[in-house]
């Protein structure tokens, strides 16, 4: 089956896509279906702007449509940056500038446990939607590390790893990954609905 993601992040597309095609769905980009689609986010949880995104992808192309939305939620912030992580900072603040402020804001805070959180939809236009949450704990570091990965994954620290997430490869990544995880509960749901038959 072919589902259509709404998404313009090519490094999301491609954990997106390696992830997905162990299940026999081929992953479209908006690019690829001729539509360029930016909903605006304006839910206030993973699970209604990740909604959002998927249904209007979706009414635009007539195509199934998979949406992530996902992010950071530090418990000394009270769960921020949260659905916020993207866009922390206000405008103009590329990743390394949204982690570095996220840094300045947790100096000299010793309670750092953190989870990366990532809410997947995939929006059918029969108007039934599958709805998968995943998430993965960690603790944020005081510097970054690695050269891998996007977002805050060069401060997001595994302790049972020794390595942050952008010190993974990206097979390392995708088996324990919060988008991982939701993945894993979504292809449970996509199972039950196709019965094992391809539509």
């Amino acid at each position: 089956m072919k589902v259509v993601l709404a998404s313009h992040n090519a490094k999301k597309i491609t954990e997106m896509r390696a992830i997905l095609s162990q299940m026999g769905v081929e992953v479209l980009s908006q690019r690829d279906v001729g539509v360029d689609l930016e909903p605006e986010e304006t839910g206030t949880t993973f699970e209604a702007n990740a909604r959002i995104k998927a249904k209007a992808v979706m009414e635009a192309t007539g195509l199934p449509a998979i949406a992530d939305d996902s992010g950071l939620m530090v418990d000394a912030l009270d769960g921020a940056p949260g659905v916020y992580s993207a866009r922390y900072g206000g405008p103009g603040l590329d990743d390394t500038g949204r982690w570095q402020l996220l840094l300045r804001n947790m100096a000299g805070q010793s309670h750092r446990t953190c989870r990366f959180v990532s809410v997947i939809c995939c929006a059918f236009p029969d108007g039934s939607e599958i709805l998968a949450r995943g998430e993965c704990p960690g603790v944020l570091a005081e510097g970054p590390s690695g050269a891998g990965g996007f977002g805050y994954d060069p401060i997001f620290f595994l302790p049972q790893l020794g390595k942050t997430m952008a010190q993974l490869t990206p097979e390392e990544k995708n088996q324990i990954s919060h988008r991982a995880r939701a993945l894993a509960g979504f292809q449970t749901e996509w199972e039950k609905r196709h019965n094992g038959t391809d539509q």
